[in-house]
């Protein structure tokens, strides 16, 4: 992906960017040890989500992996200092993140095919690639800013990945939600993550008057 060369960023947006990646990292490794853990370890809980993950293996490792390469490659490309000095594994990592982003979207569409998730799942698919569609373009015009604003809402779909499972270990919401109820979870998640990452980059303008 084409890049430019910009100032280093302020302190305040350093210590805002610090903030944001520590939290989310946190979120990442609270999912990992209440939901995947628990879910190897056969948690009673988690017991028929178990079988039907082990019956979809085929399917859910190459989601699972091309998912966790695109949540990985996201914050090192998200990195000025990467964009500014490697600016050749800067664009790898992009095509890397884009393929990701299309094998995770098909087989989680294809995960969810004769089921009632499938609405949700969609939903969620279609909006992954269309921001990562035009996060592409953009970037292979060289329209930078607009390539960073579509780079944003494309990782925030990816983070409902993990955003999605936080109350998983809440026995009320994994056991009463239904399957109906969790797509429309699915696509709330969605919209919620796009609509915060479109009030963060349009802040300034929403808090700024004209004189």
């Amino acid at each position: 992906m084409q890049i430019s060369t910009l100032p280093a960023p302020r302190p305040e947006g350093s210590r805002f960017k610090t903030i944001l990646w520590v939290s989310l990292g946190l979120t990442v490794l609270f999912v990992f040890i209440t939901s995947e853990l628990l879910l190897i370890t056969d948690y009673p809980m988690y017991h028929a989500y178990r079988l039907q993950v082990i019956a979809d293996r085929h399917l859910l490792i190459p989601h699972t992996l091309a998912g966790i390469f695109a949540l990985l490659i996201g914050p090192i490309n998200f990195s000025s200092r990467v964009r500014q000095r490697y600016i050749q594994l800067h664009r790898m990592l992009g095509r890397i993140y884009v393929v990701s982003v299309f094998i995770g979207s098909f087989t989680g569409i294809a995960l969810a095919a004769g089921r009632p998730g499938l609405p949700g799942t969609s939903m969620q698919a279609a909006a992954w690639m269309i921001c990562t569609t035009a996060a592409f373009i953009t970037a292979r015009n060289r329209q930078i800013t607009q390539h960073r604003q579509w780079m944003a809402r494309s990782y925030a779909v990816t983070f409902t990945f993990v955003s999605s499972r936080v109350l998983n270990l809440w026995p009320r919401y994994w056991s009463h939600l239904g399957d109906v109820l969790s797509a429309v979870g699915v696509i709330a998640f969605t919209l919620a993550s796009l609509l915060i990452v479109d009030l963060g980059l349009n802040w300034h303008e929403l808090t700024t008057r004209r004189d």
